[in-house]
């Protein structure tokens, strides 16, 4: 028995470049040669269950995970309740989006007290090369330092920046700011 050609190439390219892997390093963890794996993401060819299994394992994932046998309708719901919650009394922030392999965008929820910041001036940035960052301020005042320029941002307003630079956000306000950050992965490696 063997799985759909085209539809599980395409999605085994996704993972595969989502997780930085080239053809070798996926062939080296999973134990597939890397022209048999090409010819599976083009399409060419429909491997074995045995084989999609091996294939998962250098994955990192469940034959069920990449088949998306565990996905009803390819829809993953967060409920408030099941956020991912982070910080501390001056920064929290809660991840809106699911923890799904491949997936290479991140929206998180940020809250900042007044005068607090994410982070520290020339803190190197934790986002991979050729990252790019969306910031919605929902709520207050905020303040983008990114590569030692400011940048004023009122409720409403919205900015893009290369997130692979130095950066922070602070809160200049008497209140809380709140603002959504959508963090888009860098740029897949050829």
């Amino acid at each position: 028995m063997s799985v759909d050609g085209p539809a599980f190439g395409l999605r085994l390219r996704t993972l595969r470049e989502g997780t930085r892997l080239s053809l070798r390093d996926l062939a080296e963890r999973s134990g597939v040669s890397a022209p048999m794996l090409s010819q599976v993401e083009r399409g060419e060819t429909s491997p074995t269950l045995a084989v999609a299994e091996r294939i998962a394992g250098g994955l990192e994932l469940t034959l069920s995970q990449l088949l998306r046998l565990d996905e009803s309708d390819g829809v993953s719901v967060v409920r408030a309740s099941e956020r991912r919650r982070a910080g501390g009394p001056n920064h929290r922030y809660e991840v809106l989006t699911p923890p799904l392999p491949g997936l290479r965008a991140e929206v998180a929820l940020h809250v900042l007290a007044p005068g607090a910041a994410t982070g520290e001036p020339n803190v190197p940035p934790r986002h991979e090369p050729g990252s790019r960052e969306t910031a919605v301020v929902e709520d207050g005042v905020l303040r983008l330092v990114c590569g030692g320029v400011a940048h004023e941002l009122e409720k409403g307003d919205s900015v893009t920046f290369d997130a692979d630079l130095p950066h922070h956000f602070e809160n200049p306000g008497a209140g809380e700011a709140r603002f959504y950050a959508i963090v888009a992965a860098g740029l897949r490696r050829s």
